[in-house]
Formats: structure tokens, sequence, C-alpha cells
């Protein structure tokens, strides 16, 4: 099991972030990235929205990164630690240019990325960029086909619906041979369906745990899964999260400070098949004790949970 940093103050999200986080400065959200790369912690990983509806910020807050600028900005202050976007909304940007940026990205940094996309379930964010939120499955799965075309074809060409190019180049290219690995969000078919056609890993949201053995039956009974191996990343706290951030108070997503509690999640959570996760924090007072609270998880968690 790999332990995965959740970057603080990147979000305000009701069920999931406390207090302390939103008067964070960005040297403090840097440190903390930094010092989580030192602790051997295996990716940073964050939110993103454009743009949230009034009706929304109690629970979603408004306060979100553009995530492959963030991720950007990280990179540049670390040098080993895996970036990766949870989630990254695929519908809402033109695939041309997301392919870019995760090309540059991965290009820059060495080859550290591997974002975790998703189609998105904010109707309102979709109305407000003009994008057709009934549409977005079926334009998630032509601008994954294209940007692999661009990440893996020295003459790309492509001809879909809503994105076509031919005759051009695109360059750099990912650092990492054969394209970035690429993760899907979500618990629909359509996006286990996705994950067997592409994916390298899924990030469930609503999907029980206990099912998650069967989505991964799912996943690798589509005719195009190849046997790659599919990597699972699960937080606890997502157990806390509804589908529109609701406040669900599922205990589970609690923190502790009981080792032993936490490390038999990490088994229950591998035997269920899941290979990364985040270890949910208890309450924290501020900067430093969420500091002592990474050095803690380092030393008592990390290598303790490597073989499960």
């Amino acid at each position: 099991m790999k332990v995965n940093l959740g970057v603080p103050g990147t979000m305000k999200v009701a069920a999931m972030t406390q207090e302390w986080e939103h008067g964070m400065s960005t040297g403090q959200i840097l440190e903390s990235v930094k010092l989580a790369e030192d602790l051997g912690f295996h990716k940073a990983m964050l939110g993103e929205h454009f743009i949230v509806p009034n009706e929304h910020i109690p629970l979603s807050g408004a306060h979100y990164l553009h995530g492959t600028v963030a991720l950007g900005v990280i990179a540049g202050h670390t040098s080993t630690i895996k970036l990766t976007s949870s989630i990254t909304i695929l519908p809402l940007q033109n695939p041309i240019v997301q392919a870019k940026a995760w090309s540059t990205l991965d290009w820059l940094s060495g080859g550290r990325t591997a974002p975790i996309f998703g189609v998105g379930w904010l109707k309102e964010e979709f109305d407000m960029l003009n994008v057709d939120f009934h549409r977005r499955g079926k334009m998630a799965e032509e601008y994954i086909q294209a940007m692999i075309e661009l990440w893996t074809k020295d003459e790309p060409n492509f001809k879909g619906e809503f994105v076509s190019f031919s005759d051009a180049g695109f360059e750099p290219k990912p650092a990492q041979k054969g394209g970035i690995p690429i993760w899907f969000g979500g618990d629909a078919p359509a996006v286990l369906a996705r994950v067997g056609r592409y994916g390298n890993g899924w990030s469930p949201f609503q999907t029980p745990p206990e099912k998650f053995k069967d989505a991964l039956d799912l996943i690798k009974s589509q005719p195009e899964y190849d046997g790659r191996p599919i990597d699972v990343f699960f937080a606890l706290e997502m157990l806390n999260v509804g589908a529109h951030h609701e406040i669900k108070g599922d205990d589970r997503a609690k923190g502790a400070w009981d080792a032993n509690k936490i490390i038999e999640q990490c088994q229950w959570l591998g035997e269920l098949g899941v290979s990364e996760t985040i270890v949910p924090q208890p309450p924290i007072k501020d900067f430093d004790a969420y500091k002592d609270r990474l050095r803690w998880v380092s030393e008592e968690i990390i290598p303790k949970v490597a073989n499960t």
C-alpha cells in the first residue's frame, strides 16, 4: 500500500478539510509537499473546479486551483514525488490543450505525472463554461482517445465529433515511455468500461468499498482490456463525502492517532484491491501540528503498510 498526500490548503470542501487549512500561505503549502516527499509519501494529489455556483459553496467551497498549473509549481519545488490530479474534469477543457499541459508537466518533471480524469458532476459549472453536461460522457471518451494519439504518435491524426487534427506536430511528448499513465475517477459502468479500455488506475467515488472487487471484475471483463495492472486509489475520508459533497458522518472516515487501527484499515483496503490511499487525519490545530502528523504517518504507518 502506497500512502499519498492530499495537498492541504487547496480546497474548502466541508466534509474533507479543516479550518486551519484555510489560512495557509502558498509557502506553507509548498513546504508541506516538500516535507511529504522527504518523508516518503508517494503522490501529491489535489482537486479541481473552475467555477462553483453560490448554492454549492457552503459544502464545496469556491477555492480550487487549476490542477496542472498548481502541480507544475509543486514539480518545481520537488524532485521525486508523483504528481496527480484528483480529479481533472475531462470534458471542460479542449483535449489538445489538456494533452499539451500534461505532456509539458510530465516532460519538465522527469515523468512524474498520473492524472485522474473524471466526467464531472456539477451541471451549473458546465453551463457556465458552455459545455453540454448531458454529452460529457461521449466527450470524455473522444477526448481521451485524442490525447493518447497526441502523446504516443509521431504523426498524430484524429477525426471525431468534438476534436479533429491531422498534418500537425505535437511536442514535447511525455517523458514516460508509452505516454502518461491514465487514471479515471467515478463509479458509473461507462467509467469502469473506460478504465478497462485505456486505464492504468481507478479512483472510486461513491462505490462502497465492499463492491470494489466486483467493479474490478467488470473493468477486466472489457474486450479491450489487455491484462495491464489496474491500480486503485481510495481514501477512507471519501466515505464522509456524498455525491454532491454532502457530509455523511461515516465513522470509518475519521482520523486517529492509533497506528494499529490505521494499519488494519490499510490491510482491509488492500484485500479489496486498493493499492494507494491517504491516511485520514484527526482534528489538527495548526500547520505545525500538521507537519507533526506527517512525520508520525511516515514513522508509524508508511513502513508498516508498504507490503500490504
